[in-house]
């Protein structure tokens, strides 16, 4: 089964060896010329068939997790209505007590390292895929003689939201004459992705 790593390298050869198989789109047609080129990084991480495949199943994961803790949940809450049953005080109240605390404890803990376990994942996630997408846009430059590549965002801006607003006039990059390499990168990432995602969507390996 093809790494992450070997598919989007196979992307890229085909680029190399056929420059007709990833045929440029209008938006990036000035990009070769002008040396400098935009791509939207967040738009990419939406597109990309395998990061979208894997935070799904994490999702269905977090589901049985979820799952699981109400379950046991449920059972706290059960011996808590069985020892209130008891009269306060007398050696059975102080058993059922000692053990619903004990009870407590273990699901806080479980439950702060499925936290940590979960967030540790995602993060993972979202790394090894900014390391691809980062990869595939330096060799996507350098075949094409590209020198800068600068990060902007393609989204709308609602002229009733103030935070839109601000961020548009903050934004870096004010115009682009045709050097949106976007559209460019998403294909090369989603080059044998889906496939390779469906049978395994945890496959995804660090470059190296």
């Amino acid at each position: 089964m093809k790494t992450l790593v070997l598919a989007v390298a196979a992307a890229l050869l085909i680029g190399v060896a056929s420059p007709s198989a990833h045929a440029q789109h209008p938006e990036a047609a000035n990009a070769p010329t002008f040396g400098i080129a935009v791509v939207d990084i967040s738009y990419v991480f939406k597109e990309h068939a395998q990061f979208k495949a894997t935070m799904e199943n994490m999702k269905n994961e977090m589901k049985k997790i979820e799952d699981s803790l109400k379950a046991k949940r449920d059972q706290i809450a059960q011996m808590e209505d069985a020892r209130n049953q008891l009269k306060v005080g007398t050696p059975d109240y102080k058993n059922m007590d000692d053990k619903l605390a004990a009870a407590k404890a273990q699901f806080n803990l479980e439950m702060d390292r499925l936290r940590k376990d979960l967030m540790e994942k995602e993060s993972k996630i979202y790394y090894n895929t900014y390391r691809q997408i980062s990869y595939t846009i330096a060799n996507y430059a350098k075949q094409r003689k590209i020198g800068l590549v600068l990060r902007f965002s393609g989204d709308p801006v609602d002229p009733t939201n103030p935070k839109d607003i601000l961020k548009d006039i903050n934004r870096p990059v004010v115009f682009e004459n045709n050097v949106d390499i976007t559209r460019d990168i998403v294909a090369l990432v989603n080059n044998g992705a889906a496939t390779n995602a469906a049978a395994n969507p945890q496959s995804g390996q660090p470059l190296k």
